[in-house]
């Protein structure tokens, strides 16, 4: 059979086979691609592959020849950079090797482009490609309004590492947020499942019943008064505004988070509208061995707001590494709890003052009782009532009024 072929070369090492044909046969269509890989045409060190297979370097991929381009096909161009692109980017950097970066993202920044979005974070990733052979990829993301710990590829091989860390949860992001109000429990598990809310567009979530699961812990750091608190915050799984809808569910918005909490999101006096939430601190496994342990210095805005809340700014990174778990349903029990007591108490003080009033009003109640000796504990029935059922003998020239017994003497 004729036929193409390629050797997998070092920059591709770890990608994806379709990646690959995207790269380097850009006018095979995915569609041929898969049928290729099912009818055994198309294989990897003469083996049958699957188009979603990740390639080596080193490696033989024969296949057939591919049908040319579009004469009309344009390869993609990248948007010019201007000097001011370029030194934004730069100084976001807080970590750099060979295989990875991490950059310090600044809130309003988007992290990939969109619709009226042009400025983005990887709009800005060819500006620190260097002597590499290829761009710099990214691996995960963060909302445009949230700051922090952003960490990017710089090959095709640490891309696929990192991928992997963060699908299977090895990968440890530590969030801080200031939140309105103080929750009930110190630190605990959210459980609450999430999907897209309808007629958003995709642009807005929610909680529900039948969405993805989602679990995030929280725990305080501080708190100021009963108006604030600052917390800590680990998503343990990867939904899309996940530490946002959680804490506006269990009724603590993020301040500033307008999106999720409304009104009730933002803080009077001189906190700052912006969303406060920062990707604190990044740990994950290295593809050439060891750890990426990183944390992201707190933008303007969270630091000043922290200061006119009175935190301490050293108390966030002296707690310990794990939190223990607490189910939502057990914050939820702790909140009906705290309720029903104060209700309790409420009825209780009704109670109390009916009662006060009643005896005000009724001098022949029992409080007044215990002021005439004789009266209450002398069997003598109520205004309208029965006799008292306890008798006893009566005392010598003392009859009790309404006593059963014979009548006295007459005196003859």
């Amino acid at each position: 059979m004729s036929g193409d072929s390629a050797i997998v070369a070092e920059e591709d090492d770890g990608i994806r086979l379709d990646r690959w044909f995207k790269r380097h046969r850009p006018g095979t269509p995915h569609a041929l691609i898969a049928r290729w890989a099912r009818s055994g045409e198309l294989t990897i060190d003469g083996r049958k592959v699957e188009v979603s297979d990740r390639i080596e370097a080193g490696q033989t991929i024969a296949m057939p020849v591919p049908p040319a381009a579009p004469s009309g096909a344009r390869p993609r161009k990248e948007k010019a950079l201007s000097p001011a692109d370029v030194a934004l980017a730069e100084a976001m950097v807080i970590h750099r090797d060979k295989s990875a970066l991490v950059l310090d993202k600044p809130p309003g920044l988007a992290t990939q482009g969109g619709t009226k979005t042009d400025s983005h974070v990887d709009g800005l990733l060819g500006a620190l490609q260097g002597e590499a052979a290829v761009r710099p990829k990214l691996v995960h993301r963060l909302d445009k309004d949230t700051s922090g710990a952003l960490l990017v590829a710089r090959t095709p091989r640490a891309a696929a590492w990192f991928a992997k860390a963060f699908s299977n949860r090895s990968a440890r992001k530590t969030y801080w947020a200031i939140v309105v109000g103080v929750p009930d429990i110190a630190q605990g598990e959210i459980d609450l499942p999430l999907a897209k809310q309808p007629g958003s567009g995709g642009e807005k979530m929610h909680v529900d019943e039948k969405g993805l699961p989602s679990k995030s812990r929280y725990r305080v750091i501080e708190r100021a008064g009963n108006s604030a608190a600052w917390v800590e915050l680990q998503p343990l799984t990867g939904r899309t505004h996940q530490l946002r809808v959680h804490m506006a569910a269990i009724g603590h918005p993020i301040v500033g988070d307008g999106k999720y909490g409304g009104k009730g999101a933002f803080l009077t006096g001189t906190i700052s509208r912006k969303l406060h939430l920062h990707s604190r601190r990044l740990r994950i496994d290295h593809p050439d061995g060891g750890a990426i342990d990183i944390s992201a210095p707190l933008p303007p805005h969270f630091a000043e707001s922290l200061e006119a809340l009175g935190f301490d700014p050293l108390l966030g990174d002296l707690l310990t590494e794990e939190a223990p778990r607490v189910s939502t349903k057990t914050v939820q029990k702790a909140k009906a709890k705290a309720h029903a007591k104060q209700v309790r108490k409420a009825r209780r003080g009704e109670r109390r003052g009916r009662a006060e009033a009643k005896v005000q009003s009724k001098p022949g109640t029992a409080k007044a009782a215990k002021s005439n000796p004789g009266t209450a504990k002398s069997g003598a029935p109520k205004p309208g009532g029965k006799p008292s059922a306890k008798r006893g003998p009566a005392k010598p020239g003392a009859a009790k009024t309404g006593a059963r017994g014979p009548a006295p003497r007459k005196p003859r």
